[in-house]
């Protein structure tokens, strides 16, 4: 059984960049990509801002080589993952045992949508492609399909928290030999049905989200996918891998159904359990990439979390949704290869647009980009629905 697993690449598309680089790139130059809806077709297209990634469908398909019908999620899960393997430096897919474990929350959704537009005008219209992968393991299977991907594949829908789970599993199947290596994180486009449904909730801003600022009043979504390569000891001993990942822990709460507990319990169980399993004290993690999504509810119950371990020195942090918008299933797998960055670069990322300090928090998030800082632990906060909340700690070697 191996004893460590390693990071050794990472890959992301996001509303800020159709790489890692391009990505990076945006932090440093305080370039958020919410703006209007420009892909996505909805009634609300001039009510609320999104961080689309700046491209079509068709333009995807290229870049991915697979078909324009293919449905949204699965072209930028393809691109990311490939980006992602590229990065590793392990060349040739199928000298390995490797495996697939994806995230995402919408599946093929993006196609049902419009299939259901022509079916109800007509129903002789409408093609079989645009509902064959409807479901979030249709996702999945496609993207391995297209590297050859053939030991294991599996995909986790635990909402928010997708991509950050995918991470565990995939830990657990390389300590456990199944595998040598996974590509693990997760994926998710926007959809009609996800707008309207926090819309629903109304936890929706109609101005660009301002994480953790007393004046929030919402979260703006993302699209996009995150993935990073996680290898055994044997195969980082090969490579110049990024960091390892030390720690992590799943929690619930069982709350509600959609909102955060106002004491945070899950979120603290998380961040406890992910600590506890790296064998960190508090004052070790020099950096948190907050979950930070801008609602109320949300920002509180984490920040209250926060005080309860970290008080009274406390790392820096920010929320990178404030750049990227909340990209649901996929946030987990962004926000992975951007901690798993920030230990190899020292990067403390910018939370955009904070002003105002929370009157329930004693802390207040980063707000200017800096690199070359001494972060030898770096924690990622992915909190979901139904109170499914995760932690994950990188760590320099």
């Amino acid at each position: 059984m191996s004893e460590k697993v390693w990071i050794a690449g990472g890959g992301v598309i996001s509303g800020i960049g159709m790489n890692l680089r391009e990505s990076l790139q945006a932090f440093r130059e305080m370039r958020p990509g919410m703006g209007a809806m420009k892909y996505l077709s909805s009634m609300h297209r001039n009510t609320f801002p999104v961080a689309e990634v700046k491209a079509d469908n068709d333009m995807l398909a290229d870049m991915a080589g697979l078909p324009e019908n293919i449905s949204r999620t699965a072209l930028l899960s393809l691109i990311a993952a490939r980006e992602a393997w590229q990065s590793s430096g392990l060349g040739d897919i199928s000298r390995y045992r490797v495996g697939l474990v994806s995230g995402n929350t919408v599946g093929g959704m993006d196609k049902t949508e419009d299939f259901f537009a022509e079916y109800l005008a007509d129903n002789r219209k409408g093609r079989l492609q645009q509902v064959m992968h409807h479901e979030c393991g249709s996702i999945t299977e496609i993207v391995a399909d297209a590297m050859g991907i053939r030991h294991h594949v599996s995909t986790i829908s635990t909402a928010c928290s997708s991509g950050a789970n995918a991470l565990m599993y995939g830990y657990r199947l390389i300590r456990n030999n199944i595998v040598d290596v996974v590509i693990a994180g997760g994926t998710d486009a926007l959809t009609r049905f996800t707008l309207n449904g926090f819309n629903t909730l109304m936890i929706l801003d109609q101005q660009p989200c301002r994480p953790f600022d007393e004046t929030r009043t919402g979260l703006n979504l993302g699209e996009g996918a995150g993935y990073v390569v996680l290898v055994s000891d044997s195969l980082a001993a090969q490579l110049q891998p990024w960091c390892r990942l030390s720690g992590f822990a799943n929690a619930n709460d069982a709350y509600h159904q959609t909102a955060s507990s106002p004491d945070g319990t899950g979120n603290y169980l998380a961040m406890k359990g992910a600590l506890d399993m790296s064998g960190l004290q508090p004052q070790q993690i020099g950096y948190i990439n907050l979950h930070g999504t801008g609602t109320g509810n949300n920002d509180v119950s984490e920040g209250i979390a926060i005080n309860r371990i970290f008080a009274p020195h406390f790392p820096a942090m920010s929320s990178t949704k404030s750049f990227t918008g909340h990209t649901l299933g996929a946030s987990g797998g962004i926000e992975a290869v951007l901690s798993a960055v920030a230990v190899k670069e020292g990067i403390i990322y910018p939370n955009a647009r904070f002003e105002h300090q929370m009157k329930e928090l004693p802390f207040a998030p980063a707000t200017t980009w800096s690199e070359g800082n001494d972060l030898r632990h770096v924690m990622s906060n992915s909190f979901g629905f139904g109170g499914n909340c995760s932690s994950l700690v990188f760590s320099s070697f």
